[in-house]
């Protein structure tokens, strides 16, 4: 009996205060895209990074904030 299963991985997408942005290289790793995004939200460049979530139809990696003591 044949498999004819077929695997297709998921995309990537990613979060930032509530705003999913689109994976913008999948070739990228996740600190890479995060330099990439730093640009538009400069924010990223010290948020942590959680994920991936699966939502079934994206591999979702979420970027939070980092929370500093100003002083």
């Amino acid at each position: 009996m044949p498999n004819n299963l077929k695997t297709t991985p998921l995309p990537r997408e990613f979060s930032y205060s509530g705003v999913i942005i689109p994976d913008p290289n999948p070739a990228l790793t996740v600190e890479q895209v995060q330099e990439v995004m730093a640009t538009s939200y400069p924010e990223i460049a010290t948020a942590s990074v959680s994920g991936p979530e699966d939502t079934g139809r994206a591999l979702r990696f979420k970027f939070e904030r980092s929370i500093g003591v100003k002083g």
